[in-house]
């Protein structure tokens, strides 16, 4: 049985790796293991000993608190009324928009930050 806070690192592990551009035999090969052994652990399906988490922490150059960042944060809604993870980021899409995001100049990704204001501001 997968206990909520495996899954919840495996995902920040994951969310993290993405964000660097890193796959998981990328990463594997950093930390010294099976790039399987990735997949798991992004599942929460096998459970990060300390030490691996360290090594992880070192290759994706996160402090090792970053993993447990919005453990205790309750689910949020939004005007749908559906419920949407305090962790926005769990959904690819949104990893990929962040991604793209940041790699916009400054100037035009200023204007697409108040064009999207803009928008979802009429859609409320």
């Amino acid at each position: 049985m997968k206990h909520p806070v495996d899954v919840h690192v495996g995902k920040r592990v994951r969310h993290r790796r993405w964000m660097v551009g890193m796959t998981q035999q990328q990463l594997a090969g950093k930390v010294g293991i099976k790039f399987q052994q990735i997949q798991k652990y992004e599942t929460g399906m096998n459970r990060i000993s300390a030490s691996r988490l360290w090594d992880i922490a070192e290759s994706l150059d996160v402090p090792i608190s970053f993993f447990f960042e919005g453990l205790d944060t309750p689910m949020e809604t939004h005007g749908s009324g559906e419920g949407v993870p305090g962790d926005i980021l769990a959904d690819k899409e949104a990893l990929e928009l962040v991604r793209s995001y940041y790699q916009i100049p400054e100037v035009q990704r200023r204007r697409l930050f108040e064009l999207a204001r803009a928008i979802s501001e009429d859609a409320a």
